[in-house]
């Protein structure tokens, strides 16, 4: 290659953009959500992340989510994405962008991804984690990270009740109000519960979810451990389609999104 040629090659490669997928671990307590609400004057994860990234590289920034979590939602491993002219290199962009965050957001990894990669659009599935500290003491480490229920739980009654979410279902019942999903047809793997002295965990996996199905299933399944439903009339809630006959929204600070399902 001539010196011409390569000086060429450079400037090309230099406007070319990049995809660089970023993998984020998050407390949300202190954001309302991860979605920007511009104009709002809401701190979100989003529009925090986006700040940081466009003073890093020194050019508007737009994140792609993967997810619109709630309010006070968690996340252990939420992925995103930032097609970039930047030239940083991929690996360097997680340890680069943390000293430009908050210390309850953090970027785990980053690498170069395909172009046509988008958080969202390229999911298949996610893991959701619920979990619920049932004791009578409240907790002062796990306030904003726990749901606390102070009355003894049905674990035996609460697995039964799960039992009959597995698989394709219409989950209007649980789903919200303001629901903006053109389908509340999903698939629900077993719903896994285990419990650890005081802390139980629900684990959700599914293609996706609707607004508030983890939260709104979590609530119920909670109304049946505390003997307010039988296990058997869930069934019946899924089969009515309508969201007043299931049981409460657990809040929003116990859900913590696990993992987000990509194909490679």
């Amino acid at each position: 290659m001539t010196g011409t040629a390569r000086t060429a090659a450079r400037r090309s490669d230099a406007g070319a953009s990049r995809n660089i997928r970023l993998t984020v671990e998050y407390e949300g307590t202190n954001y309302h959500g991860w979605q920007a609400q511009t104009g709002s004057g809401l701190v979100t994860i989003q529009e925090t992340l986006e700040k940081a990234l466009s003073s890093l590289t020194h050019e508007p920034v737009k994140v792609n989510g993967s997810s619109r979590t709630d309010a006070g939602v968690h996340a252990l491993a939420y992925v995103c994405n930032v097609v970039t002219s930047s030239r940083i290199p991929p690996a360097a962009w997680a340890p680069a962008v943390n000293h430009l965050l908050p210390e309850d957001i953090r970027v785990l990894s980053s690498e170069e991804a395909a172009p046509d990669f988008h958080a969202r659009f390229s999911a298949i599935g996610k893991i959701y984690s619920y979990r619920i500290l049932n004791r009578r003491a409240p907790s002062a480490l796990y306030r904003h990270r726990a749901w606390h229920v102070n009355l003894r739980l049905n674990m035996r009654d609460m697995r039964s009740a799960a039992e009959h979410l597995t698989g394709q279902h219409d989950f209007s019942a649980f789903r919200a109000a303001g629901c903006s999903a053109s389908s509340p047809v999903r698939t629900l793997k077993p719903i896994i519960l285990k419990k650890s002295a005081d802390m139980i965990e629900l684990r959700m996996e599914a293609d996706s979810f609707l607004q508030y199905m983890v939260r709104n299933i979590t609530g119920t399944l909670v109304e049946v451990g505390l003997g307010r439903f039988r296990p058997e009339e869930v069934k019946q809630m899924l089969v009515s389609r309508d969201r007043k006959t299931a049981g409460r929204t657990a809040p929003a600070h116990g859900l913590y999104l696990v993992r987000v399902l990509y194909s490679l």
